[in-house]
């Protein structure tokens, strides 16, 4: 990023988007001095909270899978009457609640959209958008991205699967509605996301005659609530971010898979077919319902589609069957198509993630940020959230901005992750991020909360503890999110606990920024 000069016209930044990543950029920026405008193409906020967005993937009466904790960024929480994990209108209305806080909705241009993003010859960046006023260009020294990932639904190369004559056709998860419609139907379900699984229980629980998934390959499976408490607070912590940096990826994936077979048991005990082995190669995902739905008999697994003719799908094994809706739970592309051709292919545009150092920088884009274009295993609002202070701290001087060497070293790391087909994961990029905006918490300055910050929950006050924008009652308020649901009221470490404590304590690598 560039940092503007003290003109006030320079300490202008574009945002494009006003979903949470948006929304909590301009907080941020806003704290810092600089005046943010947040360009929205729809004539509400929210992004995918807002059902009425044409990119959202919401549907009536959908959850979030991450708790009311996780789904929350650090200055507001949720409603006392928000269960443990918000509906979409719940989400919504937080957000809402959030822009209304921060005064935020006047700097949203609603119903403006973006055609073109590009570099001046000056070195500023050029955005064209269109609204009923008509067309304007305008020119910025900074801008955020901040649209989303699940931007352009991705549908699988099936032979045959665009001419299905299903009496009701073939739709991706993005454009589901709800049950009803399927009621009495036979569904195929295509894809083990976490949206599938959630999709294929709602069905098979809401009156569908048959529920049928099938995926490519089966991944261990995550109860939304382990004994209780809600699995992002079991599963994604500081301890395991930390531990990840010292110890060997067979010594992780070996406790990563213990600790998920103690959650939720593996899917051959409930029917599904066996995952690898190896947990990083079969990856995870989450639903609460869907395996006891299989071990019901309420939902059938196959393997994954060999093809489609007409009204009868194929599976690899030889089996076929004739459903009357296909719904593809088959993930999301990033779509940027405004980006002008030079900058997506710096970007390397058209998968699940752009190149970029931590998902926020890249060397040969300065001026571009980027928030929340990711798909993230865990929670995004705390993470978005880190991002959003990372990059208004480094544009007001408060961090220094990371130099080339290092910023191609991680667009390098990035683009590996992605070649091997490995997620990026909410623990180990909050920390990350966190150490670059220098307000990842000093344990030894926190001793009584030492085991609510190594072993509760990642919320996103537990970066208000410690560097720029640190907040007076943030103990409270972690202390609060640890023993929420009756998971940790006590500083004293388990026995499992201890000796994971010695372990990344012990290390070379700093528990604290």
């Amino acid at each position: 990023m560039q940092r503007p000069s003290g003109n006030k016209s320079e300490n202008t930044v574009a945002i494009i988007g006003a979903g949470p990543g948006g929304l909590v950029t301009a907080r941020w920026l806003a704290q810092h001095g600089f005046e943010p405008i947040l360009f929205e193409a729809a004539d509400k906020l929210g992004g995918q909270w807002n059902r009425r967005h044409p990119a959202s993937g919401i549907w009536n009466g959908m959850r979030t899978n991450t708790s009311r904790v996780m789904s929350a960024f650090s200055d507001l929480d949720h409603a006392p009457e928000v269960g443990v994990y918000p509906r979409q209108d719940q989400m919504l209305d937080y957000l809402e609640r959030y822009a209304l806080s921060f005064d935020l909705v006047r700097r949203i241009r609603f119903g403006t959209r973006i055609e073109r993003l590009e570099r001046t010859s000056a070195g500023r960046w050029l955005v064209r958008h269109v609204s009923a006023e008509g067309v304007e260009e305008q020119s910025f020294a900074n801008v955020v991205v901040a649209t989303g990932p699940q931007a352009a639904p991705a549908v699988p190369d099936v032979p045959g699967l665009d001419g299905f004559t299903g009496i009701l056709g073939t739709r991706h998860t993005a454009q589901y509605d709800g049950a009803e419609r399927y009621r009495g139907r036979s569904v195929l379900v295509a894809g083990c996301s976490i949206s599938a699984l959630e999709i294929a229980s709602d069905l098979a629980f809401a009156g569908a005659r048959e529920v049928i998934t099938t995926y490519r390959r089966q991944r261990y499976v995550l109860p939304k609530l382990i004994a209780g408490v809600p699995t992002d607070h079991v599963m994604f912590n500081r301890a395991a971010a930390l531990a990840a940096e010292v110890a060997s990826p067979e010594a992780l994936a070996g406790h990563l898979k213990a600790a998920v077979l103690r959650a939720g048991g593996s899917p051959e005990q409930f029917g599904a077919p066996a995952p690898d082995a190896n947990i990083f190669v079969a990856g995870i995902t989450q639903a609460q319902h869907y395996l006891p739905a299989v071990a019901e008999g309420r939902i059938t697994v196959r393997p994954w589609i060999d093809r489609v003719e007409k009204s009868r799908v194929y599976f690899n094994d030889g089996s076929s069957m004739e459903p009357d809706a296909i719904l593809l739970g088959t993930g999301y592309q990033i779509s940027l198509p405004w980006l002008a051709p030079d900058v997506g292919a710096i970007l390397n545009t058209g998968g699940e993630s752009l190149d970029l150092h931590l998902h926020t920088f890249h060397p040969d884009l300065p001026g571009l940020a980027f928030v929340g274009l990711y798909n993230l295993v865990g929670p995004y609002l705390p993470v978005l959230e880190l991002q959003a202070r990372w990059i208004a701290y480094a544009l007001a001087g408060l961090v220094p901005i990371a130099p080339k060497d290092e910023m191609a070293a991680g667009v390098a790391a990035c683009r590996a992750m992605r070649e091997r087909g490995q997620p990026t994961v909410l623990h180990e990029l909050a920390i990350a991020l966190a150490r670059h905006a220098a307000v990842e918490p000093d344990l030894d300055c926190w001793p009584e909360l030492e085991r609510a910050l190594l072993f509760g929950p990642l919320s996103a006050v537990s970066f208000r503890l410690n560097g720029p924008d640190s907040m007076g009652n943030a103990s409270e308020r972690v202390r609060a999110a640890a023993a929420a649901f009756g998971a940790i009221s006590s500083p004293t470490f388990t026995a499992e606990e201890a000796g994971l404590r010695q372990m990344v304590r012990s290390s070379a690598v700093p528990v604290a920024a």
